[in-house]
């Protein structure tokens, strides 16, 4: 495990509470974990480097505790109880040259000194979405969450935050603008800090000077924003919403700049490449992509089996492999999936059902989905007996009942289908040869059989 856990330069945490290492040079993914914490009470909900090394990576979980994975050794060293529960999941974790920083939904943020029982605990305010340390000052950090306004705390002097951002002026009907900060990150060599919400907005904050409301105030969609993260030597911000799509936004002008293109998820973890233009990315379709932030090309996208709530890079060259061969490995997948179908044995077309001694026909109506290749059969036997035959896909759901007694229901030729919604058939439509047909469907348009 040991060799495996060097290679890997990116890290990601699923639902199921699996450490994920993935090697872009080897184009491999690894599961680190111990089999008694895959479970949702272990689901991981953060990640960060445990010192400047990079060798330490600690995994925070939501029954409360913070593990220490060593990429060296490629195994878990330590585990501490720093919550539980009741507290909320966590929302942040750094450390200091000596201090492990905790946060919690609950709004209680907790420094532990190493050789020391004693913790310093502050109250940052309830419903908090998000904890960001300074990376040039790590003794600060920023604080933000729903009806929770951004906060600057100075943990040398925990009394009160350095900073508090004001609300931004009424709307055009003179109604308050609610607050939801959704992420926070610190702008490198300024004081600023750019935000973004849970209402899609982009903010940026200057403590500097004496304004406390945003200095800039841009958008982007409609749906929420639930991630960020700064480029490398860039005024931007690439951000992420719960509709899979990811922006970049520049922050002199407040525009969108471009955006990338191939999630099909919500976006949970976002993180840029310290020195190289790559942007990581991960969400709940289960894909870690790698795109490039100069042309905005998918230049690596490994699948990962689970959910992913959080993505943590490498500082070292990721050592990516070109975009060529990316598209060849996705054309064979296409090949593939084409092989498979084809090779298929048409089931509903060719064979009859068996229930008992009696044998049924065939489905009355077939169709290939253009969406999905995914077809799902089910047979089932009713008390007054009849045998239903159910077929799904993506666009349509069949159901077609058998009168036992009568072997040869498609005999005739006038059974109906109708438009239904999703909750169900209210009522059949029966022929005289005793064939019910029902038939769901997307489309606006009424489908006879």
């Amino acid at each position: 495990m040991a060799e495996k856990s060097r290679a890997c330069s990116v890290w990601l945490g699923s639902e199921t509470g699996i450490l994920k290492g993935v090697s872009l040079e080897k184009k491999r993914a690894f599961n680190f974990c111990e089999m008694s914490s895959v479970s949702r009470e272990h689901e991981i909900c953060t990640l960060t480097w445990g010192d400047q090394q990079e060798s330490e990576v600690l995994v925070g979980c939501v029954n409360g505790s913070v593990k220490t994975f060593s990429t060296e050794k490629g195994v878990f060293t330590e585990t501490r109880v720093c919550g539980d529960t009741s507290q909320g999941r966590f929302t942040g974790i750094a450390v200091t040259d000596r201090s492990l920083i905790t946060c919690v939904e609950s709004g209680l943020l907790k420094v532990w000194t190493e050789g020391s029982a004693d913790t310093v605990e502050i109250n940052v305010g309830a419903e908090v979405c998000r904890m960001r340390q300074n990376p040039s000052q790590r003794h600060r950090v920023a604080t933000g969450g729903k009806e929770n306004p951004l906060k600057v705390w100075d943990l040398e002097r925990p009394d009160k935050p350095i900073f508090t951002a004001k609300n931004v002026a009424n709307d055009w009907l003179d109604l308050r603008v609610p607050v939801w900060v959704r992420d926070v990150a610190f702008i490198p060599d300024s004081d600023r800090i750019v935000t973004c919400t849970g209402y899609h907005q982009v903010r940026v904050y200057d403590p500097s000077t004496p304004q406390r409301r945003p200095v800039l105030e841009a958008e982007f969609g409609e749906y929420p924003l639930t991630a960020l993260a700064l480029p490398a030597g860039h005024d931007r911000v690439v951000v992420g919403n719960t509709h899979g799509q990811i922006a970049v936004l520049d922050l002199r002008k407040g525009l969108v700049w471009g955006c990338m293109k191939g999630l099909a998820g919500g976006v949970r973890g976002l993180q840029c490449h310290p020195s190289s233009p790559l942007l990581a990315s991960c969400g709940l379709d289960r894909f870690l992509r790698i795109h490039s932030l100069e042309d905005r090309s998918t230049v690596h996208k490994v699948y990962l089996k689970s959910r992913l709530n959080c993505v943590l890079l490498s500082s070292r060259d990721l050592e990516l492999g070109g975009s060529d061969a990316t598209g060849e490995v996705e054309e064979v997948k296409e090949e593939e999936r084409d092989e498979v179908w084809d090779s298929m044995e048409t089931v509903c077309l060719s064979c009859s059902v068996f229930v008992g001694d009696a044998a049924l026909p065939p489905p009355l109506h077939r169709r290939r989905c253009a969406v999905t290749d995914l077809v799902l059969l089910l047979v089932t036997a009713t008390p007054c007996g009849s045998v239903c035959v159910f077929q799904w896909s993506c666009c349509y759901l069949q159901t077609v009942t058998f009168d036992l007694q009568r072997p040869n229901p498609a005999s005739k030729k006038h059974c109906s289908g109708y438009l239904a919604t999703a909750t169900g058939v209210e009522s059949d439509e029966h022929s005289d040869d005793g064939c019910a047909v029902r038939l769901i469907s997307l489309s606006d348009e009424i489908l006879t059989l």
